[in-house]
């Protein structure tokens, strides 16, 4: 199975929420933030169509097949231009944004700079990748992997971030 950069961002937010992702039980399209983050994604830099593009990679690593699509893709200034809704799982947004430049690296495209944009709060996050990201990619890639492959889907973790999880439902459907 590709390792693709959503797994590395459903993994640092749920082992659940990426078993069952995987496994092709996919909840998103009933989901109000998901349709909210979607419709940012497409209105928030109207001109950015213009001069900028949608990007997808694809790398061999380790025998395994990574891929990824970044949202906007600036050629010229070589960033990544990821957009999303808020910061309540930035240390997600922040590994699939360093997941991209590691695919780009790959790829043979050095000095690619990452940019979170957060259209609704106004801020912006730069992002690197460090040779201690690229170790560190490199092991949540294989436990991302090891994971997918598991037969029994992990236990839910009650966090507060669950409630507003598109498999909230799913996964708290016996609870009172």
């Amino acid at each position: 199975m590709d390792i693709i950069a959503t797994h590395i961002n459903y993994y640092t937010i749920c082992h659940r929420k990426l078993w069952l992702f995987a496994n092709a039980i996919q909840m998103e399209h009933t989901s109000d933030t998901v349709y909210c983050g979607k419709l940012l994604h497409e209105t928030s830099y109207p001109q950015r169509a213009e001069k900028h593009s949608e990007m997808e990679l694809t790398a061999q690593w380790n025998g395994l097949t990574l891929n990824g699509k970044v949202d906007f893709y600036d050629h010229k200034h070589n960033i990544i231009h990821e957009t999303k809704r808020g910061k309540s799982v930035e240390q997600a947004h922040t590994l699939q944004v360093k997941f991209y430049i590691w695919l780009f690296e790959l790829n043979g495209i050095e000095g690619v700079i990452g940019r979170i944009e957060y259209p609704k709060l106004r801020k912006t996050t730069e992002v690197l990748l460090s040779q201690t990201d690229v170790a560190f990619l490199e092991e949540t890639t294989q436990r991302v992997s090891k994971l997918l492959h598991q037969k029994k889907c992990p236990e839910t973790i009650n966090s507060k971030i669950c409630k507003k999880c598109s498999y909230y439902q799913l996964c708290y459907i016996d609870e009172a």
